[in-house]
């Protein structure tokens, strides 16, 4: 069974959703719904879910937004975005960044199963291409391609799927592949790397938290300290103020 993340201000919209997505009797479950953006975004860095279907237009923080926030967690789900007609600049702009597809408003339900069915059958299609892959004829070199791309790539810029995609491989299987044969995950690979640099950074500039995250492709300053300390023990001020203090 899959699973959908609803995001949309309107409550009776996401009800009226949830009602014509189990009418479907497909493979998918709604699990969540947001409010907003900035909800959605906190509420997918601690869960995992496979499709995000989100409104453009929200207070706090719109899909446009949402989708490029994203873009920087180093998870793997799709979004599709939905619109009014008087929108498609915004749905261009969602495309650009990597939405699998869009749904206009109001909401027909041929057209929703029409799209969900796309996304399930993309989906079968991956997983069959992984089963195709065995570790026998898998490059023996695969992860060490890997490991170069993520140390001649600004960090900033790293993440699963452009890593899957320059050895030629599905994200999943990627990411399998990756705590087979490192014993971690990928993305926590990648950020103790971050926390790496994010030391030197604390130790040896005067930039602000806020600079240091978006150098680190931190979206959130919180999010960035919160990783911080979980590794190191120290909050970034309290690692600065030490590294000071003993030159």
């Amino acid at each position: 069974m899959k699973t959908i993340l609803l995001v949309d201000d309107e409550r009776w919209v996401r009800k009226a959703l949830i009602w014509t997505i189990n009418q479907l009797n497909l493979p998918i479950q709604v699990v969540h719904e947001c409010s907003n953006g900035l909800e959605a975004l906190d509420w997918v860095k601690e869960n995992e879910v496979d499709l995000i279907l989100t409104d453009i237009r929200m207070p706090v923080m719109d899909g446009i937004q949402l989708v490029k926030e994203l873009g920087h967690l180093n998870k793997i789900m799709d979004v599709v975005v939905i619109s009014v007609h008087d929108e498609f600049q915004f749905v261009q702009q969602a495309i650009r960044s990597g939405v699998f597809d869009y749904l206009l408003k109001p909401i027909d339900e041929e057209e929703l199963r029409a799209c969900l069915e796309k996304w399930l059958k993309k989906n079968t299609s991956n997983k069959g291409k992984e089963n195709d892959v065995t570790e026998e004829n898998l490059p023996a070199s695969s992860i060490e391609k890997v490991l170069e791309y993520i140390s001649k790539t600004p960090i900033n810029q790293v993440n699963l799927k452009d890593a899957a995609n320059h050895v030629h491989m599905n994200p999943s299987y990627l990411s399998q592949l990756f705590k087979q044969q490192l014993n971690k995950k990928f993305v926590d690979y990648v950020t103790e790397i971050k926390i790496q640099e994010g030391k030197k950074l604390l130790a040896n500039t005067t930039l602000r938290m806020s600079e240091i995250a978006d150098r680190l492709g931190y979206a959130d300053v919180a999010y960035f300290s919160n990783n911080f300390k979980k590794i190191t023990g120290q909050s970034p001020s309290d690692y600065r103020k030490s590294t000071t203090a003993n030159k």
